[in-house]
């Protein structure tokens, strides 16, 4: 049994700035988050050396065939398993390059599942099932920066020789204790105290589209400021790559779309193209 919470020294769990809100119109409720909404930038602002610290730690793995997982519960979970499984169609990397765990299992995505995030011993469990290897990189995210499933999946990931950051938002949390890349991102009290999916949320949101966008254009997924793999799962995605192509090689419309429906992704199309115009 762990010693007893003391929620009170958290700045995630100290009293909103604001009160009474059942008594506030619409307006003064959405002006208040909106208020409180732009402190978020400023707190990820201060913790961008920590974050590109992590980045660059994680590419030298992963450029050695590593992958990136990210362990969390409730929230934090969710939005790792999030940015997870927007890498594939946005960059067109295998599934399982970057995995999203959330305590309690995939049933937990859309449902709460008790007590979930206080085995500590279950995130090491769920990394084994990929077979996880000191090339890899695991990032736990945890707003309270305590959850248990996150600081055991952090330890025994630590003591098997793998790269460890985390994402919380308090400062001196157990979870940035056991991660040796600690980003923390302290956004101060929430709108409705203790309400973590909310300023929490959207900076652990932020950070994560900085991590993984950096990542894979350090692994070459981008080019200029191109998707150059993405999916080409709609028409959007489709017509996008077409004026990619267009854009990159100078053709007209009917042969960029010729080109990628046979190439099959903007990078081929614009390398066969260059290749045979030599």
């Amino acid at each position: 049994m762990r010693d007893k919470l003391n929620l009170e020294s958290l700045s995630t769990e100290a009293t909103s700035n604001h009160d009474n809100l059942e008594q506030k119109s619409v307006f003064e409720l959405i002006k208040g988050m909106n208020d409180e909404d732009k402190t978020v930038p400023f707190a990820v602002e201060k913790a961008l050396p920590k974050i590109e610290v992590f980045i660059q730690n994680a590419v030298e793995r992963m450029l050695n065939g590593g992958r990136l997982f990210y362990i969390g519960a409730g929230t934090s979970g969710r939005l790792g398993i999030l940015d997870a499984s927007e890498c594939p169609p946005t960059y067109g990397v295998p599934h399982g390059l970057v995995v999203g765990l959330i305590a309690g299992g995939d049933h937990a995505i859309k449902f709460a599942v008790e007590n979930a995030e206080d085995d500590i011993d279950q995130a090491w469990e769920d990394l084994k099932k990929y077979d996880i290897n000191q090339n890899d990189t695991v990032l736990g995210i945890a707003a309270s920066g305590r959850t248990p499933y996150v600081v055991g999946g952090l330890k025994k990931a630590n003591q098997n020789g793998i790269l460890t950051g985390c994402l919380v938002c308090n400062k001196g949390s157990e979870v940035a204790a056991n991660a040796q890349f600690p980003i923390e991102v302290v956004v101060g009290p929430e709108y409705v105290t203790g309400s973590t999916r909310m300023k929490s949320g959207t900076a652990q949101k932020m950070v994560l589209n900085m991590i993984s966008t950096s990542i894979m254009i350090n692994l070459g997924k981008v080019r200029g400021n191109k998707m150059v793999d993405m999916q080409l799962s709609n028409e959007k995605l489709i017509e996008r790559g077409i004026k990619m192509i267009v854009s990159e090689i100078g053709v007209d419309y009917s042969v960029a779309k010729e080109l990628l429906i046979t190439q099959g992704s903007v990078r081929k199309a614009v390398d066969f193209y260059q290749n045979i115009n030599r």
